[in-house]
C-alpha cells in the first residue's frame, strides 16, 4: 500500500483544492546551478550515462532537495530518451547540445519507426523512478515527464538543435501526411512511457512541448496540440487509488490557453510573458495553473526577488490551483542562494491568499 505523502500540496494545487501554502518546484532544478550535480559531473563525463543509470540519476533528482523545501521533485532524465530508443542514435556533442546519428526524413524513415516498448527499451528510467520514490519515502510527491510529440519530431527530422526548423517545417508543410504519421507515432510512445513512469511510481506528469510556440495557430493546434490532447486521453489517471494529475506547458503558447484549457489536462505551465492573473481570468476553474516568474530574476538581488515572487502571487489572487514555479528552466550560472530566497518568498509569503474561511 502507498503511503500517504507527508507534503501533498502540489498535487492538491493542481487538482485545485485547498492549501496552506502555495506549492513550488523549478524547472531544471536538479542541474548545473548546483555545485553538488557538477561535482558528480566530474566523475560522469558522459550525460547520457547519468540518465541511463537510476542511480546517478536518483542521486541527481535528490540533490536540490536537500538544499531547498521544494513542494515537488522531478525526475532527472532528458526529453530525448524516447527518440533514442527508437534507434536514432543520441548523443550529445560539446557546445551543439543534443544530435541524432539517424535523423528521419523521408516517409520510409518514418514508416519504419516502432513504438518502443518502455519497460524494455526505456527500463532505467522506470528504475529511476522507483528508485527515486523509495528514496523521497513519502516526503514529497514526484514528477514524471516527457517531451511533446512535435518537440521531438523536430529534434528527430532536424537531427539536433535549431534556429530555423526549416527541415522539420518543410516535411511539414510539403508532407502534411508524413508528419501526422510521425506525430501519432510519437504520441503512441509518449502515451505508453508516461503511463509506465506512472506505474514506476511517478504521482504526477508533465509535457513539454518546447517548440510548439514557433507554429502559426493552425499548425499549432494540428500538429501540436491535437497530438497532446491524444496523450492526456491515454494516460491513466489514477493509480492505486491516486489521482496522477497532467500538466502541459507550451513555451510561447499563451495564444492558445483556452484550447489548452479544453484537453482534459489538470494544469497549463505558463512562460512569463503574461501575468498570470490575465491567464486565470481566460481559463476560468478549468485547469490550475504553474508559473510564472521570469528565470532572470533570479540575477537580482534576494529583495527584488521577493518583490516578484509578491507581484505573481498578488496576480493571481485569493484561491486554490497555482503552482508556483519559472517560466522556463533555472539558467546554469545561477546563485542557490537566490534559489533559496525564492523558495523562501514563495512559501512565507502565500499563506495570506489561503486563509480559510
Amino acid at each position: 500500500m502507498t503511503l500517504p505523502l507527508k507534503n501533498d500540496r502540489f498535487l492538491r494545487a493542481l487538482q485545485r483544492q485547498s492549501v496552506d501554502v502555495t506549492p513550488v518546484w523549478m524547472m531544471r532544478q536538479a542541474g548545473r546551478y548546483l555545485p553538488e550535480y557538477r561535482e558528480t559531473r566530474t566523475r560522469i563525463k558522459d550525460f547520457l550515462t547519468l540518465c541511463q543509470t537510476p542511480e546517478l540519476a536518483c542521486e541527481v533528482t535528490l540533490q536540490p532537495l536537500a538544499r531547498f523545501p521544494f513542494d515537488a521533485a522531478i525526475l532527472f532524465s532528458d526529453i530525448l530518451t524516447i527518440p533514442d530508443a527508437m534507434g536514432l542514435g543520441l548523443y550529445f556533442s560539446e557546445g551543439e547540445g543534443p544530435c541524432f546519428e539517424r535523423p528521419v526524413r523521408t516517409k520510409t524513415d518514418i514508416d519504419n519507426l516502432a513504438v518502443p516498448d518502455p519497460n524494455e527499451a526505456l527500463r532505467y528510467v522506470m528504475e529511476a523512478v522507483s528508485l527515486i520514490r523509495r528514496e523521497l519515502n513519502g516526503k514529497i510527491p514526484l514528477i514524471g515527464f516527457s517531451g511533446s510529440p512535435w518537440t521531438l519530431a523536430t529534434y528527430m527530422v532536424e537531427g539536433g538543435t535549431t534556429k530555423t526548423f526549416s527541415k522539420v517545417k518543410g516535411l511539414m508543410f510539403e508532407q502534411p501526411q508524413v508528419m501526422h504519421t510521425l506525430l501519432d507515432t510519437l504520441a503512441q510512445a509518449v502515451t505508453a512511457y508516461l503511463n509506465a513512469q506512472i506505474a514506476a511510481g511517478a504521482q504526477a506528469v508533465m509535457i513539454f512541448d518546447t517548440w510548439g510556440g514557433i507554429l502559426t495557430s493552425r499548425d499549432y493546434l494540428e500538429f501540436s496540440l491535437h497530438y497532446m490532447q491524444k496523450i492526456v486521453q491515454g494516460l491513466t489517471r489514477e493509480y492505486e487509488g491516486q489521482k496522477i494529475p497532467v500538466i502541459l506547458f507550451t513555451k510561447d503558447g499563451n495564444e492558445w490557453l483556452e484550447e489548452q484549457a479544453e484537453t482534459g489536462c489538470d494544469a497549463i505551465g505558463l512562460d512569463w510573458k503574461l501575468p498570470i492573473g490575465t491567464a486565470q481570468k481566460r481559463v476560468g476553474d478549468k485547469v490550475a495553473l504553474q508559473g510564472n516568474m521570469d528565470p532572470c530574476i533570479l540575477y537580482a538581488s534576494p529583495e527584488r526577488i521577493r518583490e516578484e515572487v509578491a507581484t505573481i502571487l498578488a496576480s493571481f489572487g485569493n484561491g486554490n490551483g497555482h503552482v508556483f514555479n519559472l517560466g522556463h528552466g533555472i539558467h546554469p550560472q545561477m546563485n542557490p542562494e537566490h534559489v533559496a530566497a525564492f523558495v523562501e518568498a514563495v512559501h512565507t509569503l502565500s499563506p495570506a491568499y489561503h486563509i480559510q474561511s
